[in-house]
């Protein structure tokens, strides 16, 4: 979720020539070793880094953590720290680790793992990927044993979760501890709280070294920032490029990717007056999401559909027509706040094309934006009527099940709309234990069109990603999942 524009580029240039100044170990040109990564990012860590949370994904993109298992390109469950598995029974797999070392020196043991894993299934709040779901871990000689207390087909995609990687054992000292106990291709050496952070490379990567000797990282909000970071050359690398900087960029520095990332409208169900449903029908029909889509995405973007978007190829054709919905109560000058992040530029913009679509069907609209680390715990504890937010359906586990799972049920550790709803549990439930790839993903569209029948979320666009990458940067990971950025091919 998150962005907005701020100050122009010549007052930008110096500032940011100075924030990439060289971090960490490792020489800032040194070719001969690999030249150091400087990588712009539009979020700044909200929770202090944990790998429980949100933060989760920045770790992931900058190659310092790993799970079991990652996704591959069709987002299928795929071998990371765990080589190879297979199901024993409905509640128990087993993983078989590969030989990999923690970046503090250790080994990466199956004793080590089980107490990874088992703090993560202790944390409060939970991590998205284990929305109810219980983990009982074993170590084996060369392997862990993983009970759930429900049966769960989807275990090893569940394991992909960058929010389930496994840190040493020296991590848990203190909480979740990523700086130099990861095991991905690039080590955490300093973070200087929401502004930087320098990560060195592991030489002891089990999938071998990097070619690059290190990453500058730098958190930036403001988008605009980033797309002239990229235009002058004081940065190698930029994620989540707006669409109104993208022309000013040359096309050769533009990486277009399309995602499993929806923009969505979502309404407080518990509290205010959207609590009502027919008011919310009343929003749904007031939102013209086609406005939304080329006013704003100016083109980067398809009208929203559904909770999955058109990079989640298995849906199209497939999609359950809502039934049930309520009908429409004139709003009578209802008086709702309006709240989105800046951190994303086009959602401050969304924010006003519908401030004035729900005015105009006789709502009053107050507007809040704020950057995305301030306003999460807000929206979280229904402090405003209404959220606009982009989310990635399927980066916590790869299961369509469980965004739904985590985003819209009663216990949901992610539930935005604050949805609770007995259908929508209910379907959301049957879907959860299905365990055929195909009849699981029929029944995700089941409960889709249950979530979207209580007019909760309004489904805005689904999003493409512009990525400004230098032209002497290759290697890039680029996923439509967004879990991925840099890797150990990635240079310049």
């Amino acid at each position: 979720m998150r962005r907005r524009h701020t100050l122009g580029s010549l007052l930008l240039a110096p500032l940011l020539a100075a924030c990439f100044a060289a971090q960490g170990g490792g020489s800032t040109g040194d070719a001969s070793d690999g030249s150091r990564l400087r990588v712009a990012l539009a979020f700044p860590p909200a929770e202090n880094l944990s790998p429980y949370g949100g933060d989760a994904t920045l770790l992931s993109r900058l190659g310092v953590t790993e799970g079991l298992t990652a996704l591959d390109a069709n987002g299928a469950a795929a071998p990371a720290l765990a080589e190879t598995w297979r199901r024993e029974n409905d509640r128990t797999w087993l993983f078989t680790l590969r030989e990999a070392t923690f970046q503090d020196g250790s080994a990466v043991t199956p004793a080590a793992v089980a107490a990874a894993l088992t703090h993560a299934d202790e944390a409060k709040p939970a991590p998205a990927a284990l929305s109810g779901v219980t983990l009982t871990v074993e170590a084996q000689s060369t392997a862990v044993r993983i009970t759930t207390t429900n049966p769960d087909p989807v275990l090893p995609l569940r394991l992909s979760s960058p929010s389930l990687a496994v840190l040493s054992p020296k991590a848990y000292e203190d909480g979740a501890d990523p700086v130099g106990t990861a095991t991905g291709p690039f080590e955490l050496t300093k973070v200087n709280g929401s502004t930087s952070a320098a990560l060195d490379r592991f030489d002891d990567y089990w999938g071998g070294r990097a070619h690059a000797s290190g990453v500058d990282a730098r958190f930036i909000a403001d988008g605009t920032a980033r797309a002239n970071a990229v235009r002058t050359g004081q940065v190698d690398i930029a994620e989540a490029i707006p669409v109104a900087q993208a022309a000013s960029l040359d096309k050769t520095t533009l990486k277009e990717t399309a995602t499993t990332r929806t923009t969505s409208l979502h309404l407080n169900t518990a509290s205010g007056p959207f609590r009502d449903p027919r008011l919310r029908a009343a929003a749904r029909e007031a939102v013209d999401n086609s406005a939304v889509v080329k006013g704003v995405f100016e083109g980067y973007a398809d009208p929203g559909t559904g909770i999955y978007g058109p990079a989640v190829t298995w849906a199209e054709g497939k999609r359950v027509r809502p039934a049930g919905r309520a009908s429409a109560a004139e709003p009578h000058g209802a008086s709702v706040t309006l709240a989105t992040y800046d951190n994303r530029p086009e959602l401050p913009e969304a924010a006003q094309v519908l401030q004035q679509q729900l005015q105009k069907a006789g709502f009053r609209v107050t507007l809040v934006v704020r950057e995305y680390s301030r306003l999460e715990s807000d929206v979280l504890a229904g402090k405003f009527d209404a959220f606009i937010g982009a989310r990635n359906s399927l980066v916590d586990t790869g299961d369509p099940v469980a965004v739904l799972a985590s985003d819209y049920t009663c216990d949901g550790g992610y539930n935005l709309s604050r949805l609770c709803d007995s259908e929508v549990d209910r379907a959301v439930a049957e879907a959860d234990a299905v365990a055929d790839t195909g009849e699981r993903q029929d029944a995700a569209l089941r409960a889709e069109a249950a979530v979207l029948g209580t007019d909760a979320v309004i489904p805005l666009a689904h999003q493409k990603i512009i990525t400004g990458v230098a032209t002497d940067v290759h290697g890039l990971l680029l996923d439509p999942y967004e879990r991925t950025l840099v890797g150990p091919g990635t240079r310049r």
